[in-house]
């Protein structure tokens, strides 16, 4: 859908390199996310029909390994599997509680540069995390710098949140971080605000990307213009208000209030890196981080998108991933009370958690039936007009007709009326034609079929 028709005949022609200079010269400047899409659109409709189960393994790899390393430096010990499937809810709850999980899951290329991409700066934390020793700090701060390098030219928007976040750190570092560990945590942090600044301007220096701001008048929009900050924070309470009112994230805060009430001080307190903790300090920092690069994202999505900057969920999970973090935590710290206070049936709310993260579980899953269902019929007519088009491209066809399936609001080289969008001319390039034209029914025989408020048919 969308970008991908212009994707795939890039690579197909120019290899996986020639996408990422057209990425740099033309498109936007992200180098890094023009690397990482080649890596999927090198295999065609496979790359597509992958990416999705690769990216999410992916994902809960990472942020497993997080979880597990944050609690090996606090010298928490929790029963076997605990880790996992903290990791496991906060990931569901990332990926599936929003509006429209195609566009920010399934849609690889909204994935790659929203909901990724704040993984990978998370993960960015493991090597110090798990670092011994003057070397491993050294190399911890290396990948923090680099991997800063490589969020600014990957995703503006998750920048953003990285420096929120970092600056915060290095702020806050005498409220959280035990005095041993404070210049290093400091350092590590400058060095990924280094990075993110340095790769920002790299994009931003970028012939791509002074065609986007052309291609969408964003030059003339200033960002700072009254009339755009009060549009961006208009969409972004609106943003705020879908948010707050979507139950299922309860699964996050489940899921630490499991992870505190089983976890055990396993080492003494010397050994953790962190203060002994002031949830209300804590979680109002975070909050604050969250709130403030929420809306920063909105302001800088705000002269491209518009009002429709509250439509454009995929932008959300690059400060989403933040809010889900922070509801974990703030489980963990209910647990952690609860347990040093021994009042009521720890087993109890143990059960009630489990049956919470149970709960929430199943209302993800419910939206997902009719998706599902919605995207296969999509995958099987798009397959019969794949092959309709590239038989008739092999006989020699110069002009053919398309047909739109339509899904989540995806972006079609036609719309209903059959007016023209521009992705019509990538997919001609794809299949080798001239050019597609309108067909508000399909050419080939496949049976009526309603599909997306349409009836398919021959």
């Amino acid at each position: 859908s969308a970008d991908e028709w212009c994707f795939l005949p890039k690579v197909r022609d120019d290899g996986v390199w020639g996408l990422v200079d057209k990425f740099w010269s033309l498109d936007n400047g992200r180098l890094a996310n023009g690397l990482l899409v080649g890596l999927y659109a090198k295999f065609p409709v496979a790359g597509h029909q992958w990416y999705a189960l690769i990216s999410g393994a992916l994902m809960l790899t990472l942020l497993w390994a997080l979880v597990a390393a944050l609690l090996r430096r606090t010298g928490v010990s929790t029963p076997r599997g605990t880790p996992l499937l903290v990791a496991g809810m906060i990931l569901a709850v990332f990926l599936f509680a929003t509006p429209n999980t195609y566009k920010t899951f399934y849609w690889p290329a909204a994935s790659v540069s929203h909901t990724l991409a704040p993984v990978l700066c998370a993960a960015a934390a493991i090597p110090l995390l798990r670092a011994r020793g003057r070397g491993g700090r050294i190399a911890a701060v290396a990948v923090a710098a680099g991997a800063g390098v490589f969020m600014g030219t990957l995703s503006e928007e998750a920048s953003v949140v990285s420096l929120v976040v970092l600056g915060g750190v290095v702020l806050a570092a005498p409220l959280i971080f035990a005095e041993r560990v404070r210049r290093t945590v400091r350092i590590w942090s400058l060095a990924g605000m280094a990075g993110a600044v340095a790769g920002t301007l790299l994009l931003l220096a970028s012939p791509g990307s002074r065609n986007r701001r052309t291609r969408f008048d964003a030059e003339s929009v200033s960002m700072l213009a009254p009339e755009s900050l009060g549009g961006a924070l208009r969409g972004y309470l609106e943003i705020l208000g879908t948010v707050f009112t979507t139950w299922q994230y309860l699964g996050a805060v489940a899921a630490g209030l499991l992870l505190g009430l089983v976890g055990r001080a396993g080492a003494g307190p010397e050994r953790s890196v962190f203060l002994p903790v002031r949830p209300l300090a804590l979680l109002s920092l975070g909050g604050a981080a969250f709130l403030v690069s929420g809306y920063l994202c909105t302001v800088i999505t705000y002269p491209v998108f518009g009002e429709q900057v509250v439509t454009a969920e995929r932008t959300w999970n690059d400060y989403l991933l933040l809010y889900v973090l922070l509801l974990a935590a703030a489980g963990v710290l209910a647990g952690r009370r609860l347990r040093a206070g021994r009042r009521g049936r720890p087993g109890l709310v143990i059960a009630v958690a489990a049956l919470t993260c149970a709960v929430c579980t199943a209302g993800l899953a419910v939206p997902l039936v009719d998706l599902g269902d919605r995207m296969r019929v999509r995958a099987e007519l798009w397959d019969r007009q794949d092959a309709y088009l590239r038989a008739g491209a092999a006989r020699g066809e110069k002009v053919m007709p398309y047909t739109p399936t339509p899904v989540a609001r995806m972006l079609e080289p036609f719309g209903r009326e059959g007016l023209r969008k521009w992705p019509a001319g990538c997919v001609a390039d794809y299949y080798g034609l001239e050019r597609v034209t309108y067909a508000p029914r399909t050419p080939w025989r496949t049976g009526s079929r309603a599909f997306g408020g349409m009836v398919i048919s021959p």
